[in-house]
């Protein structure tokens, strides 16, 4: 099958799953346990698989750029379940790409960034490259006709923010961030589907929790450099700012308060270990806290959790693990007027890659709107930039200093 026939019946086939999912009543989504439905869907687990599956011609090519967080691979397999092609791949770290082509022996290693970015079969560059490094990337890759997918932080100042708008504009190109908390969650896609069927009401407020466990040995330099990851707001709480604007559907926020400290490690001067912020948006409010201090008990490396309030109800998330012993991630618990329930959401498909792909070919904003994404980046941006300054006072019982 040529590459035209297959966009074209990648095309036909996402255009018959739209329409059957409109044609859902919207209680549904409430009132059944996530997984149950289509079994292809079910059983492979992953976004628009059973729409696609009728062809398996690749409908885009795609290269990575940049291998310097594990989060690459989640971004590279979401855009291969949606019938991407890995072309290429590029890092300056020689030891990266071995082990990247260990997992992906199908991609090129190229000599150059510009080997990767002047290939004209190439659509989409995704990367997952040290932080500070992406915003500029990025502005190469829309600036030489391609689509952009960047691991968060998408951007670590409000210059770059600003010069990658600039581009986008100029460019149309997209910049998408993958903000994995949200979009490679399954119970937090579930989530979505449940407000958007008014299953509490209408949203009021989010509490987004985003802890992390610190493990000096396996964190490379630029981890402990405030510059390079751009602080703890701007790089771990970009996932909370994007789904405080999510389920809230704000397209305006502003920061109230912000804080950020080193609380519990002096010897890393560079690193910030704690960081809240207070939001408000014009369709809710937020309260948004991250750290790296999950202890050593815990079976997995942060207890990720979502709360949502509605009016008439709540939905509470535990993101990577169930604390009361349920196996596996994607805990889902709804609180309603009727009772309480916990939703299994294990088996939800995951959305994102299959409409980034159909974005780029469609020049749509199905995976997620433009201004959305950069509005996420810019209130923690501010968040960051304007946060009091907390730290540990040296001494026993002196607690925390302004």
């Amino acid at each position: 099958m040529s590459e035209d026939k297959s966009r074209r019946a990648f095309l036909v086939s996402m255009a018959a799953s739209v329409a059957a999912a409109s044609a859902m009543p919207d209680g549904l989504a409430a009132s059944c346990v996530a997984g149950e439905g289509d079994p292809q869907t079910a059983a492979r687990g992953d976004a628009g698989q059973a729409a696609v599956a009728q062809a398996n011609d690749p409908v885009l090519k795609f290269a990575v750029i940049g291998l310097n967080h594990g989060h690459i691979n989640a971004q590279t397999n979401a855009i291969l379940g949606a019938r991407g092609e890995l072309a290429w791949v590029f890092a300056k770290e020689g030891d990266l790409v071995e082990a990247f082509r260990k997992q992906y022996p199908q991609a090129k290693p190229a000599r150059t960034e510009d080997e990767v970015l002047e290939d004209a079969s190439v659509r989409l560059v995704v990367s997952a490259a040290i932080p500070d490094e992406r915003g500029p990337l990025g502005i190469r890759v829309m600036r030489h006709g391609k689509d952009y997918m960047a691991d968060k932080p998408g951007v670590t100042t409000l210059e770059q923010l600003a010069e990658v708008r600039r581009v986008q504009a100029e460019t149309k190109r997209i910049y998408s961030i993958m903000y994995s908390e949200r979009l490679e969650n399954r119970a937090t896609v579930k989530a979505g589907e449940l407000v958007k069927a008014g299953a509490i009401g209408r949203v009021l407020q989010t509490v987004g929790l985003g802890p992390h466990r610190m493990n000096p040995k396996t964190r490379p330099a630029w981890f402990f450099e405030r510059a390079r990851y751009g602080g703890v707001l701007c790089d771990i709480a970009s996932h909370q700012a994007d789904q405080f604007l999510y389920f809230t559907g704000s397209s305006k926020a502003d920061v109230v308060a912000s804080q950020v400290g080193n609380l519990h490690h002096p010897q890393y001067p560079g690193l910030e270990d704690f960081g809240d912020a207070l939001v408000r948006g014009d369709g809710g409010t937020g309260y948004i806290r991250v750290d790296w201090f999950t202890p050593g008990g815990l079976a997995t490396w942060g207890d990720g959790r979502l709360i949502i309030l509605g009016t008439d109800g709540f939905i509470e998330i535990r993101k990577n693990i169930d604390i009361a012993g349920r196996p596996g991630a994607s805990h889902l618990f709804l609180v309603d007027q009727q009772g309480t329930r916990y939703i299994d959401c294990s088996q939800v498909p995951l959305p994102y890659g299959t409409q980034l792909v159909a974005d780029v070919l469609n020049r749509t904003e199905t995976a997620m709107p433009q201004a959305h994404c950069f509005l996420a980046s810019e209130l923690m941006l501010k968040a960051q930039a304007q946060a009091r300054r907390i730290d540990t006072t040296v001494g026993p019982g002196k607690g925390l200093r302004p």
